[in-house]
Order: C-alpha cells, then sequence, then structure tokens
C-alpha cells in the first residue's frame, strides 16, 4: 500500500475543487485566486484558442441571491469599456447550477507587489494617473468602485493598468440603455444571507479599512458618490509616495487634498486630480499646494535646470576667452 505525498493530496483536492466546465466553451486550467462570492480560474476558450479568466460562484444557493450579485457585478464591467478596466466576454450558468463570466485574462502583477521594483516616482505616477483615467470613466458612467486599493489594481506585462474587482460597486445612476432591475437605479447589491461576505445592506461598511473614506466607514451608503473614490484615490497616491525616501510636498499636498476629512474640501473628480499629477510631472504649480515666491523660482529652476545650465556654462566660457584675449 502506497501513501500519497502531503503535495499530490493538495493537488488532487485542488483537482476535485475545479469547476464542471461541460457544456460550455471553456477548458479549466487552474485555480488561481478568488475575489467576494467567487473563484477565479485561468481556461481556455477553446473558439477562440485563447486563454480568459473565469469567475466562478463557489456553490450554487437556491435563492439565487448570490447568484445575481455575480452577474450584476459582470454587468456593470459590461458597462465600462475602457482600456484600464477589465473587459467582460461572457457569462452564463454551469451544469451544476452555479453562474460564472469570463473576462481578459490580465498576466501582470498587483500594484502592492510592483511598487517595490519600482523605485522613480516618476514611473509610479503615472502609473497613478491611468488609475485615475479609469476612475474617472467608471464615474462618468455613474458606477463608483467602493472599494480601490492597490491590491485591486493589476499593472500587466506590457505596462497596462487595469482597475479590478467591482464587486461592491455603487449604481449612481441608471446606463443609458435598458438594463435589469437589479443594476439599475440608486441601489447597492441585492440583501445577502446572515453571515455572508461582504454584506451590502443599508448601513454596512463595505471596502477595505485605510483606503476607506470617513463617510463610507460610518455606513452612508445613500449619500456616497464620486468623492469617496477621490479619497480612496489619494489613500493610493499616499501608498505610492510611501517608499520613497522623501515624498516632494507638492506631490504629497495633491494625496492630502484628496483624502481631505470633509467631501468638500476633496478633489471634485478623479480627472481633476489626474491632471493636478500631470501639472506635478511637467513642473507646474499644483492646485493642492499654494507657493510663495521662493518656492515658485525653486521649483521654476528645476524645471528649466538643463537650460540653466547650458547657459550658465555659455556665460562662464564666455567669460574665460574674453580674459584670455585680452591678455
Amino acid at each position: 500500500m502506497s501513501w500519497l505525498s502531503d503535495e499530490a493530496l493538495t493537488r488532487l483536492q485542488a483537482a476535485g475543487a475545479l469547476p464542471d466546465l461541460s457544456g460550455t466553451r471553456y477548458r479549466v486550467i487552474e485555480r488561481v485566486g478568488s475575489g467576494g462570492m467567487g473563484a477565479v480560474y485561468a481556461a481556455e476558450d477553446t473558439v477562440l484558442e485563447r486563454r480568459v479568466a473565469l469567475k466562478v460562484l463557489d456553490f450554487a444557493e437556491p435563492s439565487g441571491e448570490f447568484a445575481r450579485r455575480l452577474l450584476r457585478e459582470a454587468r456593470v464591467l459590461a458597462r465600462l469599456e475602457h482600456p484600464g478596466i477589465v473587459p467582460v466576454h461572457d457569462a452564463g450558468t454551469l451544469a451544476d447550477g452555479r453562474v460564472f463570466y469570463a473576462m481578459k485574462f490580465v498576466e501582470g502583477q498587483r500594484l502592492d507587489r510592483l511598487a517595490e521594483q519600482v523605485s522613480a516616482l516618476p514611473d509610479r505616477l503615472r502609473i497613478f494617473q491611468r488609475i485615475c483615467d479609469a476612475v474617472a470613466f467608471a464615474h462618468a458612467r455613474g458606477i463608483l468602485h467602493r472599494d480601490l486599493k492597490p491590491d485591486n489594481v493589476m499593472v500587466g506585462s506590457f505596462g497596462e493598468v487595469l482597475v479590478m474587482d467591482w464587486g461592491v460597486a455603487k449604481i449612481l445612476r441608471p446606463a443609458e440603455s435598458r438594463e435589469s432591475s437589479s443594476a439599475s437605479g440608486n441601489q447597492d447589491l441585492p440583501r445577502v444571507p446572515q453571515g455572508a461576505s461582504p454584506r451590502t445592506e443599508h448601513g454596512a461598511v463595505l471596502g477595505t479599512p485605510g483606503y476607506m473614506a470617513p463617510e463610507q466607514a460610518r455606513g452612508e451608503v445613500e449619500s456616497l458618490n464620486e468623492r469617496a473614490d477621490i479619497y480612496s484615490l489619494g489613500a493610493i497616491l499616499y501608498f505610492l509616495l510611501g517608499a520613497t525616501p522623501r515624498a516632494p510636498q507638492r506631490a504629497a499636498a495633491i494625496a492630502q487634498k484628496a483624502m481631505s476629512p470633509d467631501a468638500a474640501g476633496r478633489y471634485a473628480s478623479a480627472h481633476e486630480m489626474g491632471e493636478d499629477v500631470a501639472r506635478y510631472l511637467d513642473g507646474l504649480p499644483v492646485s493642492a499646494y499654494p507657493e510663495n515666491f521662493l518656492q515658485k523660482s525653486a521649483r521654476w529652476a528645476s524645471r528649466y535646470r538643463v537650460a540653466l545650465v547650458l547657459v550658465l556654462t555659455y556665460l562662464v566660457v564666455r567669460a574665460i576667452l574674453l580674459l584670455l584675449f585680452r591678455r
């Protein structure tokens, strides 16, 4: 009688837990993660012969509430056709009654891990600008993310930046096209059975501590608007600034404004915040940081330092030549 090693047993258990995709166009490859009430698998689309990611409900449940939640997440993503938001390809129901949706398979790293490898502040801020672009697009489509954090941002192999995990998104206003009643209006996700996570009934707290706006942490669900996501963007910016030896004051001021305890004191939009970051990168004044004369002069000198060096070099050489010719 032979005994299975712990490693072999773990592999067998994992294989046994894989979803049955018979009757679909997909072939499961491996489990790659989990999110909310579902697990995420790498799979092959046998028709188009490409790799996709499948998010599958962890279990079949009679009430259908979790299934509606997962399909609502897919519909939210389907509304957000943007290079910075992972696209949805398909949705359906497996033979065992579990629902799923297929999306682009993103190869890359989460921002919280990639940040350890990207030390240059301008490179980090350019990634952050693309996060702002994706969030601004979602807000323009009436979608509030509510769980923005470095863990929910993926940076692909070719530098693409994708905002992930829209499972607790709030729909601020209905889409222009007709949608199901479960995905329209100023409402939250359907009520979840006792003990499930995350809960979304009135007054429940959604999000991640440290990245939630104060009003979001207080459970003020009905009054949340785009400025709650602005606060989270400010926290992400602080995270990106935190690994630099000395965060520049103007860049830190942008994060501080975004994280104002008073929502009215924050940026009015993700686009406005991204524009301030762009001005910082271009050496221009930022709205979050009023400058005095010395600070303006130092910023101006920093922006045009190459030209200043050339002019000073020319003047020094000219002065030396004049002295030589006078002798």
